[in-house]
């Protein structure tokens, strides 16, 4: 699906390499988490697959084909819920299709099932001051998932939360993902998060940006945050994961 080659990155000329040499593939339908320390280019590499900045070297394929700019088949979401305040959650859900020039009627319909889809049925109406942070969320996620893309990626999208609707939020998009066999690149803080949500971790090392290893998680879907908490390889592999962080932290 996604194929990231030799991808470097530069803010300028003669400014310090950002990212370096980034190889990486993700499957179709397949979950990867990004991890690593703040300043690692988790972002950057984010929005160099996006198509919102470009790579000073390498190249993105996506299905097979080059992909520098942006495109209907991705999408992003990022931790700001960056909904339009003047418009209702179904005409933010829509915005994307608007832009896309599809037919209003069509546009709202589509809305309105993704709406459905996020548990939001009945909140169609409603302003972003009129609903609290988790839905805005939802409402962002209905969004991206509105434009059918075959990629979605994601910056730290729970990030704001608090704890409780963080949960609730990652049950939801692992149901989703799978119900809409998705690809998701998503940017986290959080290991918990990533183990649980993912295929597979790629941990990233900073000064500059690049990948250390990648880990790939045992738990077979769907999945239960309970019973994969309690489970001996998941404080394993929690472990193996916070040891390296550590390290490459220590090295700033």
């Amino acid at each position: 699906m996604l194929s990231i080659r030799s991808v470097d990155k530069r803010f300028s000329l003669d400014g310090p390499l950002v990212l370096d040499r980034i190889n990486m593939e993700v499957r179709n339908g397949e979950f990867v988490s990004l991890l690593g320390p703040s300043g690692c280019g988790k972002t950057t590499l984010l929005k160099i697959v996006a198509g919102l900045l470009p790579a000073t070297g390498g190249e993105v394929y996506l299905e097979g084909k080059e992909s520098t700019e942006p495109s209907r088949e991705k999408a992003m979401v990022f931790q700001h819920f960056n909904l339009l305040p003047w418009r209702t959650a179904i005409n933010n859900v829509a915005y994307g299709l608007e832009v896309q020039g599809v037919a209003k009627a069509e546009r709202l319909e589509t809305a309105a099932r993704f709406l459905k889809l996020l548990d939001l049925e009945g909140y169609e109406d409603h302003y972003p001051s009129q609903i609290s942070g988790g839905m805005k969320q939802r409402v962002g996620l209905a969004r991206a998932l509105a434009t059918e893309p075959r990629l979605m990626l994601m910056d730290e999208p729970f990030g704001a939360l608090d704890a409780l609707t963080r949960e609730y939020l990652q049950d939801e998009l692992a149901r989703i993902a799978a119900s809409q066999d998705l690809t998701v690149l998503f940017v986290t803080h959080s290991i918990d998060e990533a183990i649980y949500l993912s295929d597979r971790i790629v941990v990233m090392g900073n000064n500059p940006g690049r990948i250390l290893v990648e880990y790939p998680v045992p738990f077979e879907r769907p999945r239960t945050s309970t019973v994969v908490r309690a489970d001996p390889r998941f404080a394993e592999l929690r472990n193996q994961v916070w040891v390296l962080l550590e390290e490459e932290k220590s090295k700033r």
